[in-house]
């Protein structure tokens, strides 16, 4: 019995390390799975051993693959002339579900922090510059977050890409859909007005 404890604490120890998930989480997350669902569980099993042993980054723009090149990269109806720059993988899949979006992407899988040791190798700006050296790219769409870190990456890209005279943007930060200007903080209100545009 005690060997049994022993591992469903460690099986709640070992979900802990979901963002997002504590300790209470993860005791409902495990009890439900055995006691309620242990054929999920056994595809969860199954599933999450084959993505770690299979899954890597893919050698163009660097999200999550179970290819050398990711179903993005390798797809034709993509826009090789445009790039969006973003932090993780999970910016990718937002940005593609909002789908007006058909370029390429770059992930940086971070963001510069020389005090982490963090600089533009880490997090992979010598290969997008070797992507910017082609002439294909003819713009480069920065949507770092609106972080101290993120808008300092985004000006090191910036001026990586402007030496290959390429138009460089930055994603608007500003005024939600559907907010109100009462309950925005001053520096999301700064972006909006920085950021207006005319009414044509």
């Amino acid at each position: 019995m005690s060997q049994k404890l022993g591992l469903l604490t460690e099986l709640i120890d070992a979900l802990c390390c979901l963002p997002g998930v504590g300790p209470k989480s993860a005791q409902r997350m495990a009890l439900h799975l055995f006691q309620r669902d242990r054929g999920g569980a056994e595809n969860l099993a199954k599933v999450l051993q084959v993505a770690v042993n299979t899954l890597q980054y893919c050698k163009q723009c660097r999200t999550l693959s179970e290819h050398e090149l990711c179903e993005l990269c390798r797809s034709p109806k993509r826009d090789e002339k445009t790039i969006c720059v973003v932090e993780s993988p999970a910016d990718v899949w937002v940005i593609n579900q909002a789908n007006n979006y058909k370029g390429q992407f770059f992930v940086l899988n971070g963001r510069l922090s020389p005090l982490d040791g963090v600089g533009p190798e880490e997090i992979g700006l010598d290969i997008l510059e070797q992507q910017l050296e082609t002439n294909k790219v003819t713009e480069l769409i920065l949507a770092t977050n609106a972080t101290v870190e993120g808008e300092a990456t985004a000006h090191f890209i910036a001026q990586i890409a402007q030496q290959y005279k390429i138009k460089v943007s930055r994603l608007a930060h500003g005024v939600p859909v559907g907010g109100e200007l009462e309950f925005l903080d001053s520096s999301t209100l700064a972006h909006a007005f920085t950021g207006r545009r005319i009414i044509e």
